[in-house]
């Protein structure tokens, strides 16, 4: 029989107990690199300064916002990311102390820059809650932001703050995630963002005499204003993570045989058993014990990913926690043959650096 052939009489043999590890050792957080893309709504928090002698309120309408990202995910849970964003809000209106809402208020407050953010992901049944935080740079730009008001005679004055500023800036970031199964690696996404960055001082001239209340600001008057950037931010977006495959399914289940083959699958870069792996492997040392068996076969298995000469080390790793766990269940140790082949045998072809959860196995051959 050849050796593909005899592998997969294994994996049949092992039902429905590798079924269960395969899918226990499918993650679906982020791993290798991705791309995302959100766009939503963003609230602008209103700035205050003293112009003139009066206490100036500046608010804003609700606004979009809106980034695209590049990243790293780790595998377990770990995500680190480079970010553009953008943000705009129109002035809604802007107020006056001792004088109230000024006049015919207008102009549009933007912003854009770049982060760095680390994020965190979660597994929580269907969804991936995830939570980050970043810091980085962004420009606040002030496009006519100002008033404006005609005098007795009919003439028109105003007063108008523009131009843009750099600044240190920084975000948290709360959001949930939700894996589409029939496209691996494709995620839909909703987060919170709270951005903020440093002051900012934005110059202003008037244009004309302005009388605000019994101030009066003479014409071609230079002022300037320190305002405030801090923005509240819904988004939905997507996001994609290159390299992922399908989460594995349980195959058919066959006709009922003596099982004289177990397969043990393990998280990915991972040599220690899960509760599960226990399990199968006392069930197999308790088929020992009903069989006449006169070794049994322990062989160690890894995926592509990596290195072959690391492969090999670890695979070699996994087989002797098995026979260590046999021999703790009371097998003799020199009934075991324990040997690790790395990524020399697969499973499941695949080609090089590719994360499969099973080819990441040790078979226990009872002979």
């Amino acid at each position: 029989m050849s050796l593909k052939k005899a592998l997969l009489a294994a994996t049949l043999l092992s039902l429905p107990m590798a079924a269960t590890a395969q899918a226990q050792s499918w993650d679906p957080r982020v791993q290798g690199i991705y791309i995302g893309a959100g766009a939503g709504f963003n609230y602008l928090q209103g700035s205050s300064d003293t112009v003139a002698g009066r206490s100036v309120d500046i608010n804003f309408e609700w606004g979009f916002a809106g980034v695209l990202s590049v990243g790293y995910g780790f595998g377990n849970g770990l995500r680190l990311e480079l970010e553009g964003n953008y943000r705009q809000n129109d002035v809604d209106s802007i107020k006056a102390s001792g004088v109230g809402t000024l006049p015919r208020a207008s102009g549009t407050a933007s912003s854009y820059g770049v982060m760095f953010n680390a994020l965190y992901d979660f597994r929580l049944g269907p969804v991936m809650p995830y939570v980050g935080a970043g810091i980085g740079y962004v420009w606040h730009d002030y496009d006519d932001v100002g008033f404006s008001q005609r005098a007795a005679n009919g003439s028109s004055a105003s007063l108008t703050f523009g131009g843009n500023e750099g600044a240190f800036a920084y975000q948290a970031i709360l959001g949930v995630a939700l894996p589409i199964d029939s496209v691996p690696g494709l995620a839909l996404t909703a987060e919170y963002r709270f951005m903020g960055t440093t002051g900012h001082d934005i110059d202003g001239r008037a244009n004309g005499t302005v009388q605000v209340g019994n101030t009066r600001i003479a014409d071609r008057s230079a002022t300037s204003l320190n305002v405030d950037n801090f923005n509240h931010s819904i988004m939905f977006g997507v996001r994609y993570n290159f390299g992922r495959t399908a989460a594995p399914v349980a195959p058919a289940a066959a006709a009922p045989a003596p099982a004289r083959t177990f397969l043990v699958f393990f998280d990915w870069n991972r040599a220690d058993l899960t509760a599960r792996a226990r399990q199968i492997i006392a069930e197999a040392a308790q088929a020992r014990t009903r069989q006449a068996v006169t070794r049994i076969e322990v062989t160690g298995h890894t995926d592509t990913s990596g290195s072959a000469q690391y492969n090999q080390g670890l695979s070699v790793r996994r087989a002797n926690a098995v026979a260590a766990e046999l021999v703790r269940l009371g097998v003799p140790r020199n009934e075991i043959t324990a040997r690790g082949v790395g990524e020399s045998q697969l499973l499941v072809p695949t080609p090089d650096n590719t994360r499969e959860p099973q080819n990441r196995r040790v078979e226990i051959v009872l002979r």
